[in-house]
């Protein structure tokens, strides 16, 4: 197996095992310092997902109810015209979204009418001055360069889980097929952004073993998702136990240690947590939401909701791009040894 990059992929569990094991008050003070020495401590990326082509997705992933394999009751839309796209970016951006994201239900790209529209719609978004991501599925070479010279900043293709627990949650898509689409993506300049789910029956070792994969990337992911399992009725992992609050506590400080540099995004499930978990999500090394009602298809927090918490903790928008902001020298160096960041060594 192979990274993004070509280099061998190579991460060491038991170290992994040996920073998530930390005393939590430990593993956060670990997470803070990762934090600290690359990103402002209090500043929260507010980002917002829409959904411009919905349902009828013909993957078989097991959590999601927009798969035309599960009858969860989901109306399929078709793909929205790049000018409502737009007219949503612009709505978006006044709720104070800095990044607009736009998720399509689809196995892979395919050239033609639907792709030019979708280009229009990044071209428009774009000018309007935020930053714009994509998450399509599978994607070649040449479609990643057309969505980065249309103005595409980041390429959204998540792992889900580790390579091993993988096979029960798809089969009509392969892990490395997931890798080789971050390759392209890589290639063709565009920020890379994966992540996973936990809350879907995989154990603790399958949670590191995926963040051994995002952080063997050379260079890391510059946006990692983690995502709470949303169970929809009608999908395979309905009644799926919810995923332990301080579990998930520990893989975002995790992925903040690991991935010092990444924007570690606090994704689905925000409306299942309290606000104290949240709270302990951004003290672990969170440095990022959606904003608005929807995550595509699933519930999330309102935006005055939000902003109350984000004011209750003292916290405020980032303001401008990640890059952008860093802490000077933070982008030197970008793919440190995994096993040496949090001062465990294999």
């Amino acid at each position: 197996m192979t990274t993004a990059c070509g280099t061998p992929a190579t991460y060491d569990l038991v170290a992994l095992r040996a920073i998530y094991d930390l005393p939590l008050p430990e593993l956060i003070f670990r997470a803070q310092q990762a934090q600290r020495a690359h990103h402002d401590p209090a500043a929260v990326q507010l980002c917002t997902l829409q959904s411009i082509k919905t349902g009828r997705c013909p993957e078989n992933c097991a959590y999601c109810p927009q798969s035309a394999h599960h009858d969860t009751g989901l109306e399929a839309e078709q793909l929205m015209d790049s000018a409502d796209i737009i007219a949503s970016a612009r709505r978006a951006q006044q709720g104070g979204a800095a990044r607009f994201c736009m998720g399509a239900a689809w196995r892979e790209v395919r050239d033609g009418p639907q792709f030019d529209s979708v280009l229009d719609a990044v071209r428009g978004v774009s000018a309007l001055g935020l930053e714009v991501c994509c998450t399509l599925g599978m994607l070649n070479a040449a479609q990643a360069t057309r969505l980065k010279t249309a103005g595409c900043t980041v390429y959204n293709h998540n792992l889900d889980t580790s390579r091993e627990y993988y096979p029960e949650i798809i089969s009509t898509r392969t892990y490395d097929e997931r890798l080789e689409t971050l390759g392209r993506v890589r290639a063709a300049g565009l920020q890379v952004c994966s992540g996973g789910i936990l809350g879907m029956g995989e154990s603790v070792n399958d949670r590191l073993k995926m963040l051994g994969e995002l952080a063997a990337l050379d260079p890391h992911p510059d946006s990692v998702p983690i995502n709470a399992l949303v169970p929809v009725a009608g999908t395979p992992l309905a009644e799926r136990t919810p995923v332990d609050p301080i579990e998930f506590v520990r893989v975002i400080a995790t992925a903040r240690i690991l991935m010092p540099r990444a924007m570690v995004r606090l994704s689905a499930g925000r409306t299942e947590m309290s606000d104290e978990l949240q709270a302990l999500c951004y003290l672990a090394g969170a440095n990022s939401i959606f904003l608005g009602e929807k995550l595509l298809t699933t519930p999330n927090p309102e935006r005055s909701d939000d902003m109350k918490l984000l004011a209750r903790l003292g916290l405020h928008p980032l303001v401008g791009s990640p890059m952008e902001r860093a802490v000077p020298g933070a982008i030197a160096g970008h793919g440190e040894n995994v096993c040496t960041v949090a001062g465990v060594s294999a």
